[in-house]
């Protein structure tokens, strides 16, 4: 027990008299919990409309400011053929082009049915298909709208009418920031934690201290606890600073128990920090271990569900993110704030997490090479 005190204590100092890494750790979480939010969504405004009007009539220009009034679209130009809308698309000066044809207000009056052109600048195929999207509704509001004037209601209806109520569970405003703000500050907790970790022998090889310890009567396992215990403080301390500027800047608090999110968070730093000392074993320079890091936190990242819904990925994406700890905490983090999940909703996240915490412990203590 003394020996490991020893150790603790050398660590804390070491980390102590390194005033660069304090500052990160204060900073980091705070900076990106305030930016990445606003980066990090999906709701679109401000695309950029050119519009081609070759009727002129009083129902193209109500459909025209149909699109205005939306708040997704901003009209940056008024041409008058396609061709130069098309130019202004080429010079990234325009996102979708909506070219409405001639005769359209009498089609829609004599035929009842009239044509529109919408061309999306499908460079970024996801932004296309979202603006295509607002143009579909805002075009069947359009419809319901003139189907309104025309169409006189009768006194009573003889058609059966279904009417439609609905509410939205877990996150009643449908804000993306209490969606993407849980998946943050796991990846922030995860980087903190596995970014250090991983560093932290190869310093000591570095430095030349390591020989100096394996002359020592240290057992392997306390070396790797005097290694992961300071770094498990500090990501505990992490999410803390997270839960608080989530509330202070998001008003987000989360539904569940702070007590299951920190003892969920307590498990996984245990198993993140086994993994980063693990890799760290096989690095001989700072520099082999950051690419290292870097290697798997990315592949962590990319198929941990933060950006993009598993349920979406191909079938082998979706088996990796089976062995991916980082997926399970940013799912974890987001049925406490959202859903107000209990231990017991979260049984087999905790099975799993412990599973991984015994491995990569395991793998690091006796991939860790004591040699006098």
């Amino acid at each position: 027990m003394r020996t490991l005190l020893f150790l603790l204590r050398k660590e804390f100092l070491q980390i102590f008299r390194n005033k660069l890494i304090l500052r990160m750790i204060l900073a980091v979480p705070v900076v990106q919990l305030i930016i990445l939010p606003y980066a990090a969504t999906y709701e679109m405004k401000n695309i950029l409309l050119a519009v081609v009007d070759n009727d002129h009539s009083e129902y193209s220009r109500k459909l025209i400011n149909k699109f205005t009034s939306s708040g997704y679209f901003r009209l940056v130009d008024y041409s008058e053929t396609y061709e130069k809308a098309l130019n202004r698309v080429e010079e990234d000066e325009a996102d979708v082009i909506i070219e409405i044809p001639k005769n359209f207000e009498s089609d829609l009056v004599k035929e009842n049915r009239s044509k529109l052109l919408i061309s999306a600048n499908a460079i970024n195929g996801q932004t296309a298909g979202l603006a295509v999207s607002y143009s579909n509704a805002i075009i069947r509001d359009f419809n319901n709208e003139i189907l309104s004037e025309w169409i006189l209601p009768p006194r009573i209806n003889s058609f059966p009418a279904i009417e439609i109520t609905y509410s939205n569970w877990f996150n009643q405003q449908m804000n993306y920031k209490f969606f993407i703000v849980p998946g943050i500050l796991a990846l922030l907790v995860t980087l903190v934690g596995f970014i250090l970790a991983s560093l932290n022998i190869v310093k000591e090889k570095e430095a030349g201290t390591i020989e100096q310890l394996n002359v020592t009567p240290i057992k392997k396992y306390q070396f790797i606890l005097g290694k992961l215990i300071p770094f498990w403080i500090i990501g505990l301390v992490v999410l803390t600073i997270g839960f608080l500027v989530s509330f202070i800047i998001y008003g987000i608090y989360p539904e569940g128990s702070f007590f299951v999110g920190y003892l969920f968070a307590a498990v996984y730093l245990i198993a993140l920090l086994g993994f980063g000392l693990f890799t760290s074993t096989f690095a001989q320079t700072q520099q082999q271990a950051m690419f290292i890091s870097y290697f798997f936190m990315m592949i962590f990242i990319l198929l941990g569900g933060l950006f993009a819904p598993v349920e979406n990925m191909p079938d082998w994406a979706q088996f990796l993110t089976r062995i991916n700890p980082v997926s399970y905490l940013i799912d974890a983090m987001r049925m406490l704030v959202l859903k107000g999940s209990s231990f017991w909703d979260l049984r087999y996240h905790f099975l799993i997490i412990i599973l991984f915490a015994v491995g990569f412990n395991l793998l690091a203590i006796l991939n860790y090479k004591k040699r006098t």
